[in-house]
């Protein structure tokens, strides 16, 4: 009984096809617990902050400081930002859920190790700096990059790190919010922009090992406390519309400063001045819009906040918030926009309750609705902002509201704001590049999935008799290897060759016939055809180079060492030397490629190189690299029209 390999090398080339659900899910437990892990240290992280400047060891606690210092926090914080960060080179800057959509588009993935090391503590000075940020941007990035740096150190194919990034993104989502499914969906339709089977079992599983590890540290409590309520009269309905409305245009307004191109173009170091100025100025007043703000949103639910507070929270914290994005200050803007939300739709609440107070529904219903619309608008993510309305509120009676609200806030901020979502940024009208249908396609499968492994090596002279011991091997492709570099290596179909060679052979065997026919009796010729006749079927049939046996041969896994023609035999020699470059049949220019690459960087090297083949390059050592297979743009397109339906 034949045992199944069980060695990294089997796992990985299993991972390399589109149906790898079973290793998958394995690397999705473990990325979630890797994960969850993360989000207890980075949590831990922030308490350790809080216990240098804040009362009652709490990062949310900025009420009970005195006022100079809640003023002097967020002008630190924003030195230190701009001291250490912004002298080091413009890519390491780069930080939150946007660099890690960059790195899934354009990187496959692949994280830099200086990144990750700069959300760590630019997570925790900017939340206890006092600044208007949450730590859900830093949970995603750090879980993401944990997880794709796990697929790095097995040197897994790409197709499968595309997979682990959006694990690690469901379980820092998860770990954070107490939100598993939230995770999930977050993953999906924000960062991996596609649904499919294979990536929700394993994103599914690591979103629930991450909540399970927070909650064996932190227990099984939501962020924040949330009443029991109801919607009462379905009156409401109206005015929970009107209320979406006025959230997707402050959606839309707060999408447009962080863009603004004109705060963009400030100096530095007035940009960081100006951030720091107003984050002072508004914490003299309202220290409600410093940090996170879940204690605010928490007392938004249960109606215990003022009028101007919750005009500052509207107003005051999306337009801090806002402002810090657009001076280039890598702020997490998830937790800010939910607060955002909750005090937009607590003030339509109230207003609600003076209009019509026999039938408004209460201020901390309109509030836990409306930060599932900010969250929806701003994202451009309806199905993640009601999966964590749910999941915040266990209430699945306020999903019928929050599905109207999402909805209409969403299409306004799109449509009449012309607002995409907050983390893409594409031309009107068009896709991301991980919206493509055929980047989401070739994407999911690494090359070693359609590459051809039956192949030989050859240099470019050899006799026939070196020819016809190629073939014995029963390649696809024959790779001759030129001796100058100025040139790629070329791919000879190996079915061209035996043609070749058999064509040859008939050549050869009719003139030999022509003679004997010339030389022998006229009694004999008879027989001397039917024979020759015989022995040109055996050859078509039987011959070692023959096409049959090419085109039928089973793959190989390694390819034999190339042939070199001063290794021939004495009787070799003598042979005149075939050039394998002016046999006529398809030849393709070929550029090498490494073995954990996606189809879609497979077609991008094609696209660039102008060249119609790829040698899968296998080993980490320059010397001690082999070839492992060819992949053909053919190869490409044939997987897309199977792999699609609507191409068929």
């Amino acid at each position: 009984m034949r045992l199944p390999d069980l060695s990294l090398d089997a796992f990985r080339r299993q991972l390399a096809s589109v149906d790898a659900l079973p290793q998958l899910c394995v690397l999705g437990v473990v990325t979630g617990l890797i994960t969850g892990s993360l989000m207890v240290v980075f949590r831990l992280a922030l308490m350790v902050g809080a216990m240098l400047v804040m009362p009652y060891d709490d990062p949310e606690a900025f009420e009970q400081l005195s006022t100079g210092l809640r003023m002097v926090l967020p002008i630190i914080a924003v030195t230190v930002i701009g001291v250490l960060l912004w002298r080091q080179p413009l890519a390491a800057r780069k930080i939150g859920v946007s660099h890690v959509i960059e790195r899934l588009t354009y990187h496959q993935g692949r994280f830099p190790l200086r990144n990750w090391l700069n959300q760590w503590w630019v997570g925790v000075v900017s939340v206890v700096g006092g600044l208007s940020a949450g730590r859900e941007g830093p949970a995603i990035h750090l879980g993401a990059a944990a997880s794709s740096g796990l697929g790095q150190l097995l040197r897994l194919p790409h197709n499968s790190l595309r997979v682990l990034v959006a694990c690690g993104t469901a379980a820092g989502i998860a770990a954070s919010f107490n939100t598993p499914i939230a995770g999930v969906i977050f993953a999906m339709e924000v960062v991996m922009m596609e649904y499919t089977i294979v990536g929700f079992m394993p994103v599914i599983l690591a979103a629930c090992m991450g909540a399970l590890v927070s909650q064996l540290v932190y227990g099984a409590d939501p962020a924040f406390a949330v009443p029991d309520l109801s919607m009462g009269s379905l009156f409401n309905i109206y005015w929970i519309a009107a209320m979406a409305f006025g959230i997707g245009l402050l959606a839309g307004l707060f999408i447009h400063v962080s863009r603004s191109e004109r705060i963009a173009s400030l100096p530095l170091w007035w940009r960081l001045a100006l951030v720091g100025a107003l984050a002072a100025l508004l914490a003299w007043c309202y220290p409600q819009v410093q940090g996170i703000g879940y204690d605010s949103l928490s007392d938004a639910l249960f109606n215990r906040l003022t009028l101007d507070i919750l005009m500052a929270l509207v107003l005051g914290k999306l337009l801090l918030t806002a402002f810090a994005v657009g001076c280039g200050v890598p702020v997490s803007i998830i937790g800010p926009v939910l607060v955002v939300g909750a005090a937009a739709g607590a003030l339509f609440g109230i207003a609600g309750g003076w209009m019509w107070p026999d039938k408004a529904a209460d201020p901390g219903l309109f509030a836990m609705i409306g930060m599932a619309a900010m969250m929806g608008a701003v994202l451009q993510a309806p199905l993640a902002a009601l999966m964590a309305l749910l999941e915040l509120t266990h209430m699945p009676h306020i999903l019928l509201p929050g599905m109207l609200a999402v909805v209409v806030s969403c299409l306004t901020a799109r449509q009449l704001c012309r607002c995409d979502g907050f983390f893409i940024s594409v031309k009107r009208h068009g896709l991301h590049p991980l919206q493509q249908p055929l980047m989401q396609a070739l994407s999911r499968v690494s090359v070693p999935a359609v590459m051809e492994r039956s192949l030989v090596r050859t240099r470019r002279r050899i006799s026939e008799t070196q020819a016809r011991a190629l073939l014995e091997a029963k390649p696809v492709w024959i790779i001759i290897e030129r001796s100058t570099d100025d040139k790629p290596t070329l791919a000879l179909k190996a079915a061209d060759l035996a043609r070749y060679l058999l064509e040859q052979q008939e050549q050869q065997q009719g003139q030999r016939e022509k003679q004997e026919h010339k030389s022998a009796p006229e009694d004999q010729r008879e027989a001397s055809d039917d024979n020759a006749a015989m022995d040109v079927l055996m050859d078509k049939g039987g011959a070692p180079g023959g096409q049959a046996d090419v085109i039928a041969g089973k793959n190989v896994d390694r390819s034999p060492p190339p042939v070199s023609p001063a290794a021939a035999s004495p009787d070799e020699d003598k042979e005149e030397l075939l050039d394998l470059l002016e046999i006529p049949g398809q030849r393709l220019d070929l550029v090498a490629i490494h073995l954990q690459a996606t189809l879609t960087e497979a077609l991008n090297v094609l696209n660039e190189s102008k060249v119609d083949g790829l040698y899968v390059e296998h080993g980490y050592r320059p010397k001690q690299k082999r070839i492992s297979g060819i992949i053909t743009r053919d190869a490409i397109e044939r997987y897309y029209r199977l792999s699609d339906p609507s191409t068929a």
